[in-house]
Parts: structure tokens; sequence; C-alpha cells
């Protein structure tokens, strides 16, 4: 079943429950699902990668408004943007440990060699494809700073 099919479906219980919150996180994911596929040169369809960008990009976004939010003191506007990343990560793959994450790095290093800081954006590059969907840029960003320190 498509993201936006599932979408469409989970867009119906959240009405029937009279689910705002949940109701206003789906419709987010369906407006960039449409946007992405009307965008220039798109095709009709959003490949598996695209999706998980596309709902990792909103989770980020949320999370970012969240933080803006209770560091003004705003809990009663963070709130609700959380409750939104817990709806869309349900459509994500399950996210790995930091400790799995670290692993992961720690062997791409081995396996190529890399030492240094100067290393950093080749290492980043092999991560964050290898580690696609399974985890966020700024987890991988972490942890390759860490082990190449």
């Amino acid at each position: 079943m498509s993201l936006e099919t599932q979408i469409m479906d989970e867009m119906k219980n959240a009405m029937r429950a009279k689910d705002t919150v949940a109701l206003e996180a789906l419709r987010a994911i369906k407006s960039g699902i449409i946007l992405a596929k009307t965008e220039a040169g798109a095709s009709d369809t959003l490949a598996p990668e695209d999706e998980i960008k596309l709902l990792q990009k909103l989770v980020k976004q949320r999370k970012d408004s969240a933080a803006i939010y209770t560091e003004q003191g705003r809990a009663d506007l963070a709130d609700p943007e959380l409750a939104q990343v817990a709806v869309i990560e349900k459509f994500l793959p399950a996210q790995m440990s930091e400790a799995d994450v670290e692993a992961a790095v720690a062997q791409i290093i081995a396996e190529n060699g890399f030492s240094g800081m100067a290393a950093m954006g080749q290492v980043m590059g092999i991560a964050s494809k290898a580690l696609a969907g399974q985890t966020d840029g700024k987890t991988i960003s972490t942890i390759v700073k860490k082990l190449l320190a």
C-alpha cells in the first residue's frame, strides 16, 4: 500500500474520531506529497526513499518548532507540535538507536581507512546513504564528529 493511500485511510479515521492533531499532521503529509508530485520533472508516484525524506523533513520541522516554543516558554504551542511528530513517525521505518548508528559509522570509518576531521565530508556522504531513513542527519553528524576527533 502506498504512503498516499495509507494517509487517506488514516485521515478518514482521524475525522471519524475527531482527532484534530492527527488530522492536521496527516494533512501536512498529504500536502507535502502533492507538492512533491507537482514539482518540475516529478513523476505521478513518489519513490519510497522520497517518501521517507518527506516524512523526515516534516518531523524535523515540527521538532524545531517545538524547541523554539519551549525556549520561549510556550508549552501550549510546543505540545501539539510534538503530538504531530508522534503521528508522522508512525509512517517512518523503525529508527536506529545511537549505539547502532555509532557501530555502523565506526564500521564505515574502519572499512575505508578514514581518519581526522578532514575526512568528515566523505564519511557523512557514505553514512547518510547507508543509513537513510533509519536515523536523521544530525545524529549521524554528531557521531561522525565524535569518532573522527
